[in-house]
């Protein structure tokens, strides 16, 4: 008797194997490819913000208005697609609210700010660093809670990626030189920012009959992160200050709108859509692996933009996230596991944008002073 196309449960784009093990179609190695091309425009456009960032920072904004303009900038201009994207289903937003919210906290909000108030007392390297710890925290929730334990593929794609990330930040430099600040509240934060990061991707992985599409889940959250930060800002708790002096970015001098243009558009906007859309196509673990391609699209733009060019340790290390990448994504099945899905609406679930500097003069800056306000 000829096998079903799918079996309840199956991720769409598999059929079962003779054992019932989901193995993938051809549709399915199709949608994976597209995935992986999809997470790598996620990486690169949120890599833009740190130069576009740094910009208005070095003209006196705070980290604070420079989030809070990118995150309400961008729900602004998703807001007419997210209509349309519902296309009158506005059930699905009703039966989504608590997703909603707690992507909007957990998924944006969560990691801009405890990325924020970490590089108070720790140095940036080392905050990216506890951050990027959120692909560790992915395959623990899938171990955990979905019973899929890691298997030595993935044991060692988080060894090579993690290595590689240390020396794209060029932590043993810093650590020799002596320019690595850390405290228990700073790593506290850190570990925060970790978990919004988690988050990030096992929630934009989440995919369902029910489920919101990519566009109207991201603008939701979006308008949910920029609420709370508009409140944070009231209450004096984010300091913002905004100023409308020209930047200065690749040698050109620009109005200040361009880079929050920018910022919002691209690094906001297009990079969360991108990424929920990348997550529910290749699956939260393989998503947040080669999320970690951010950190060296950070480093490009850092020397196209900023003339901060990379050095040799930062290449070696940029080889080895890629290696961890190709290692996990050659055990995972194409398309999304079973494992992945479906996660009920409302359960728990950028990236920090980054700016990586050329190490040998990089300093922890304070919170005023950060390079990058966070994903």
């Amino acid at each position: 008797m000829a096998l079903p196309e799918t079996l309840p449960g199956t991720p769409s784009g598999t059929r079962p194997d003779a054992r019932g093990d989901a193995r993938p179609s051809g549709r399915g190695r199709g949608l994976a490819g597209g995935g992986l091309l999809v997470a790598l425009v996620s990486a690169a456009t949120f890599g833009t913000s740190g130069p576009f960032a740094k910009s208005l920072l070095e003209t006196g904004w705070t980290p604070g208005s420079t989030v809070f303009l990118r995150i309400a900038g961008a729900a602004l201009l998703l807001l007419v697609p997210t209509v349309r994207a519902l296309s009158g289903r506005w059930h699905l937003l009703r039966g989504s609210w608590r997703q909603v919210l707690v992507y909007g906290a957990m998924a944006v909000a969560l990691p801009q700010l405890a990325f924020f108030y970490a590089v108070d007392t720790l140095s940036v390297g080392v905050a990216l660093l506890l951050e990027y710890l959120g692909l560790v925290l992915v395959v623990a929730y899938q171990a955990v809670v979905r019973r899929r334990w890691p298997a030595l593929p993935t044991l060692a794609g988080i060894v090579l990626a993690v290595s590689g990330l240390t020396l794209v930040l060029d932590l043993p430099s810093l650590l020799q030189g002596g320019q690595v600040e850390v405290s228990g509240v700073g790593v506290a934060w850190g570990l925060l920012a970790a978990l919004g990061l988690a988050s990030y991707f096992v929630m934009s992985g989440a995919s369902h009959d029910d489920a919101l599409p990519p566009l109207a889940l991201a603008g939701s959250g979006l308008v949910v992160a920029a609420v709370g930060f508009g409140v944070l800002g009231l209450l004096g708790v984010l300091p913002m200050t905004f100023r409308t002096d020209d930047v200065e970015l690749a040698g050109a001098v620009l109005p200040w709108w361009v880079p929050v243009l920018e910022l919002g558009a691209v690094a906001a906007a297009t990079a969360y859509v991108t990424g929920i859309v990348a997550a529910r196509l290749l699956g939260a673990k393989v998503a947040s692996f080669v999320g970690l391609s951010e950190v060296l699209f950070a480093v490009l733009f850092a020397w196209l933009l900023l003339g901060q060019l990379p050095g040799l340790v930062q290449l070696a290390g940029g080889l080895l996230i890629l290696g961890g990448v190709v290692v996990v994504r050659l055990e995972e099945p194409d398309g999304p596991s079973a494992g992945d899905e479906p996660v009920v609406a409302g359960s728990g679930g950028a990236p920090v944008p980054v700016a990586v500097e050329p190490v040998e003069a990089r300093r922890g800056p304070r919170a005023h002073g950060a390079d990058d306000p966070g994903r």
